[in-house]
C-alpha cells in the first residue's frame, strides 16, 4: 500500500538530518509534525476500513460454510430416501460453496495480516508522533537559543571590531579638535580684552603727558 510506504518513510525520517538541510528549521519541524498528523489520520481511517472489511469477510465465510452444511444435509436426506438423482446436484452445490469458502478463507487470512500490519504501523506512528513532538520542541528551543547566541556574537563583534574601533577613534579626534578650537577662541577673546585694556591705559598716559607738556608751556610763557 502506498500509505504504508509513506508511513514507513516518515518512521525512518531523521529529524536531525531534516533540520540540517532546512533553511528554516522551525518551519521544517512544523511541516514534519503536520505531515505525521495527516498520515496518522489516514492510517486510522485505513485501519477502521480494514477491520470492517475483515468483519464482512468473516461474515460471508460463515454464511457460506452454513450454506454448504445445509446442502450437505439435503444430500444426506436424498441418500436416505434413495434419491441419488437429488443427492448429486445437492453435493455439487456443497462442492461449489466449499470452493467459495476456501477463497473467502484465504481473503480473510490476507485481510487479517493487512489489519495487523496497519495496527502495527499505527502504533509505531503514534509513538513516533509523541517522540517527534517532544524532539521538535527541544530542537526548536535549541535553534532559537543558537540564533540568539549568534545575534549576540554578531553584536559583540560589531562593538569590538576594527570598524567600531576606527569609528570611536575618529569621534575622539573630532572631540579633541573641537576642544582645541574652543580653547583657541577663548584665548583669542582674552587677548582682545587685554589689548583693549592696554589701549585704554596708553590713552590715559598720552593725555597725562599732554597735560604736562601744556603745563610746562604755560610755565615758560609766564617766566618771560
Amino acid at each position: 500500500m502506498a500509505l504504508l510506504e509513506r508511513v514507513a518513510t516518515l518512521l525512518r525520517a531523521n529529524l536531525n538530518d531534516l533540520i540540517d538541510r532546512a533553511e528554516d528549521p522551525e518551519k521544517m519541524l512544523k511541516q514534519v509534525i503536520l505531515d505525521m498528523q495527516n498520515q496518522l489520520s489516514q492510517v486510522k481511517t485505513q485501519v477502521a476500513i480494514a477491520i470492517a472489511d475483515q468483519h464482512l469477510l468473516g461474515k460471508k465465510f460463515r454464511e457460506n460454510e452454513q450454506t454448504a452444511l445445509d446442502w450437505m444435509r439435503k444430500a444426506e436426506l436424498a441418500v436416505e430416501k434413495k434419491q441419488d438423482d437429488l443427492a448429486r446436484p445437492a453435493l455439487e452445490r456443497v462442492l461449489s460453496y466449499k470452493q467459495i469458502s476456501g477463497s473467502l478463507q484465504q481473503q480473510l487470512e490476507d485481510q487479517h495480516i493487512q489489519v495487523e500490519n496497519l495496527k502495527a504501523a499505527l502504533q509505531k506512528l503514534e509513538q513516533k508522533m509523541i517522540e517527534a513532538r517532544s524532539r521538535s520542541e527541544m530542537l526548536a528551543s535549541r535553534h532559537r537559543r543558537a540564533r540568539a547566541l549568534g545575534k549576540t556574537a554578531d553584536a559583540r563583534a560589531a562593538l569590538t571590531g576594527s570598524t567600531s574601533a576606527a569609528t570611536f577613534d575618529r569621534m575622539n579626534e573630532k572631540v579633541l579638535r573641537e576642544e582645541a578650537l574652543s580653547l583657541a577662541k577663548n584665548e583669542m577673546a582674552s587677548d582682545n580684552v587685554d589689548e583693549r585694556l592696554l589701549a585704554i591705559g596708553k590713552q590715559d598716559e598720552v593725555e597725562q603727558l599732554l597735560l604736562e607738556v601744556k603745563a610746562r608751556k604755560n610755565q615758560g610763557l609766564l617766566e618771560r
